[in-house]
């Protein structure tokens, strides 16, 4: 029971760090995390577009990030690494979640966000995409609008496997949009794709 009590904790541990550097390192294209523990400490590995926003002057931002997860969060010695998207940006999710989210907060017809998202992840050599713009786009209802192009899997096992997620949101005078964003990567491998 106490391990399963570790478990849970660490786990909602881990989700609570993520909104709070997605939040910390707002702009700087924010493209997933992964969390380690090591004998040294807890490695804390933060993909982003654009590393020099992180990590600040003199390294000022990565220290601030770094104690206030040790003290928020109680996390022991953690060792942050910025990890740079690079020419991969158009192939994270998060990141293309991230910058559709920005597009429409600059007053961008989500149209006109979301067919241009789509066609740079498609430029970059997706197989496939899915752009799901959710809440009060135009009118005072909500709804949702989708772009999709290529080929993308919805539900099963193979979904872990060959598609990545992101999530962002647009904060508009309307309200909140609710902005997802699924990529199958050019190298995804389908069950039924058997080669002699």
């Amino acid at each position: 029971m106490a391990g399963e009590r570790k478990f849970i904790r660490e786990s909602t541990n881990r989700i609570l760090i993520k909104e709070y550097l997605i939040k910390k390192v707002e702009g700087a294209g924010f493209g997933g995390m992964t969390i380690q523990r090591t004998p040294m400490g807890t490695r804390i590995n933060i993909v982003v577009e654009r590393p020099g926003m992180v990590i600040g002057k003199g390294g000022s931002k990565i220290k601030e990030i770094t104690s206030e997860i040790n003290r928020i969060f109680n996390v022991d010695n953690p060792q942050i690494e910025i990890q740079e998207a690079g020419g991969q940006a158009a192939l994270n999710a998060q990141i293309m979640a991230e910058k559709l989210a920005e597009a429409l907060e600059r007053g961008w017809h989500f149209r006109r966000a979301g067919h241009s998202t789509v066609r740079r992840i498609m430029s970059a050599g997706a197989k496939g995409c899915q752009v799901v713009i959710a809440g009060k786009i135009t009118g005072a209802r909500h709804r949702t609008e989708k772009f999709t192009q290529g080929h993308i899997k919805f539900c099963g096992e193979t979904v872990k496997e060959v598609m990545d997620f992101g999530f962002a949101e647009a904060k508009l005078k309307a309200g909140v949009l609710g902005v997802k964003v699924g990529i199958m990567k050019p190298n995804a491998r389908l069950p039924d794709e058997i080669s002699l």
